[in-house]
């Protein structure tokens, strides 16, 4: 007698969340293109720009390997929006400063990125809007707040299959 199979969940969370970012991130790589960056060098300009950080530093707040890292660096000093500066109170390390042609760009993507934002949260009311975004900005302070590609993930070992 074959076992029971268990209902699947009344929603699918990952598909949810998968759409919903890969959909935002298309929205805000074709505004940003306008500018000639993309939204990971976008990222990288805002995190450097909030305050005095080291590369690895933006790298873990940008969830970005050090390759990843290097190669988006290396592209933004090349168009003079960003300086990799030894930093001052470790000669080992790097911090990146924001050139003043990218902290203009870095202004004129806000207000695109702003704009992307608004779009993306249009159908709902504001007090829906401040509930999702409050609900969502829980949820990935909380258990879902380690990106799996920026930490290990161990794995279980699965049961073996029973005939």
């Amino acid at each position: 007698m074959p076992s029971a199979v268990s209902a699947p969940p009344s929603v699918d969370l990952s598909f949810l969340f998968n759409q919903a970012s890969f959909a935002l991130a298309a929205r805000m790589g074709g505004a940003l293109s306008d500018l000639g960056i993309s939204v990971r060098e976008y990222c990288v300009l805002m995190k450097a720009a909030e305050e005095e950080r080291t590369q690895i530093a933006i790298a873990d707040l940008a969830a970005l390997d050090k390759t990843t890292m290097v190669v988006t660096l290396d592209g933004l000093e090349k168009a003079g929006l960003a300086e990799r500066r030894v930093s001052p109170t470790d000669r080992r390390a790097r911090v990146v400063h924001v050139t003043s042609r990218g902290l203009k760009l870095l202004g004129r993507a806000h207000v695109m990125v702003a704009e992307v934002y608004d779009e993306a949260l249009a159908d709902l009311s504001r007090s829906g809007r401040e509930a999702f975004l409050e609900a969502l900005a829980t949820v990935t302070d909380g258990v879902l707040a380690t990106p799996s590609h920026t930490s290990a993930q161990r794995r279980k070992t699965p049961p073996p299959h029973r005939n």
